[in-house]
């Protein structure tokens, strides 16, 4: 790939795959086939008819939709290792790859606050994490920390052994560290160990932080509205170990080892990772939206079974006669994850779902009936004749609103419908106790 940072049409995180001189095939369709199974999963046509695999686990436990994200993560981490390698052997200074990593880092991070606002960029209540957001952090912090480790042992011509054991360390510490967080910190209200939505600290900082109107519109708690963001601040520290996973299978690439027992290494590795983390499930849940330490141990073990597995039949075998639609997303994988998210905003009959916005932005308008007997008798005739007339009946916004796209503004306040704040339908489904619950909950809201 292209090692320019603003190159339009190529991945900002994953400059180059390259390994001795060669393209590693095996990368970019694992990066290609993460790419196009968050565009399905995010995008599946309709949430009315979803098969159960594309969809996320309600809390606890895991979906193979789980396995998506940290799949790019490690791809990420596999990419890292084989990039700063290729632009060391060419000269690179460690000052001039930390330069370069800073600005992708910042621009992938520009990228996802611009995805999150589009296209109506309301500064109050735009959402700030995401997934690029968490893309680019993860980056960062694991580009840094193996750009010093480097250059702490000496750079590419002293051993691995002492890299490869200071980047386990550092997994093992981080994901011991945020399980500890969890389990003890006392969240204030609620006290130590609550994972639950509402009440574990990962979700209290980030409405601290941020506040509840700049997180996910979806991550409620009945009762309480917005509540936490699966991409939020604290459950960063285990997406950061699951990159480190993914340099570590990038520094066991580099090996002089034969590919045959690389790939046996790699599977057997990710099944005693994935065995470890569902064996531990009892004391610390797998959880996605927490990003539990647990998940990071399984989902880190399913990508590297995965990798081990494409890396046979694509690198060793070379049976590549079906790779090349992968290969399309897996070169392009940040331009296809924006564009699928700024077409699918642009849709009038999208659907406000997932990481991104979704909601149709053509003339469209969100509204709750009058609790009028005239307003009541136009609704049911508007319903009865639509129905006569074979027309779909209007949906539901997240609120319990309705949403009904053909219906002009001046018409609608002629047949009585009262307009809402366009951001209402974010987080009114618990409007009773809406303002109650932020006094008690939303601290820093």
């Amino acid at each position: 790939m292209t090692t320019s940072a603003f190159a339009p049409s190529r991945d900002l995180v994953m400059p180059n795959s390259e390994q001795v001189g060669s393209r590693l095939i095996s990368l970019d369709v694992l990066r290609g086939l993460a790419v196009a199974g968050m565009i399905l999963v995010t995008d599946p046509g309709t949430y009315s008819a979803v098969y159960w695999p594309l969809l996320h686990s309600q809390w606890n436990g895991v979906t193979p939709t789980d396995m998506i994200f940290p799949a790019f993560l490690f791809a990420v981490g596999i990419a890292i290792t084989l990039s700063f390698s290729s632009r060391i052997r060419r000269g690179y200074s460690t000052a001039r790859l930390a330069r370069h990593v800073l600005i992708r880092s910042a621009l992938l991070f520009l990228i996802g606050l611009a995805i999150n606002g589009f296209p109506d960029y309301n500064l109050h209540t735009i959402r700030i994490p995401g997934v690029l957001q968490r893309i680019a952090l993860c980056y960062l912090c694991g580009s840094i920390l193996y750009l010093g480790i480097l250059r702490a042992f000496g750079g590419e011509s002293t051993s691995r052994k002492p890299r490869v054991a200071v980047l386990a360390s550092i997994t093992i510490l981080l994901l011991a560290g945020y399980w500890l967080l969890l389990k003890l910190v006392p969240v204030p209200g609620f006290g130590p160990g609550r994972l639950d939505s509402l009440g574990n600290l990962g979700a209290y900082l980030d409405r601290s932080i941020f506040g509840v109107r700049h997180l996910w519109a979806y991550g409620t708690t009945p009762g309480y509205g917005v509540t936490f963001d699966p991409e939020g601040l604290l459950s960063t520290i285990p997406a950061i170990a699951t990159l480190l996973i993914g340099i570590l299978t990038g520094e066991w690439l580099r090996t002089d080892r034969s590919p045959g027992r690389k790939a046996l290494t790699f599977a057997g590795v990710g099944l005693g990772l994935a065995i470890t983390g569902y064996l531990l499930h009892p004391l610390l849940p797998i959880n996605k939206k927490l990003w539990t330490s647990t998940f990071a141990l399984f989902s880190g073990g399913v990508s590297l079974v995965s990798f081990s597995f494409l890396y046979w039949i694509l690198d060793i075998k070379r049976w590549r006669w079906w790779t090349p639609p992968a290969l399309v997303f897996g070169t392009n994988a940040i331009l296809g994850f924006v564009l699928s998210s700024v077409i699918t905003t642009l849709l009038p009959s999208g659907e406000k779902r997932g990481e991104n916005v979704m909601l149709g932005k053509l003339p469209s308008i969100c509204w709750r009936p009058r609790r009028t007997r005239a307003s009541a008798a136009i609704d049911v005739r508007g319903r009865t004749s639509a129905r006569r007339r074979g027309e779909e009946r209007p949906r539901a916004c997240a609120s319990g609103s309705v949403q009904r796209p053909a219906l002009a503004p001046h018409a609608a306040r002629r047949a009585g419908y009262r307009f809402q704040n366009k951001n209402d339908c974010r987080t009114r489904r618990a409007s009773r106790h809406h303002r109650k619950s932020q006094r008690r909950v939303y601290l820093g809201a």
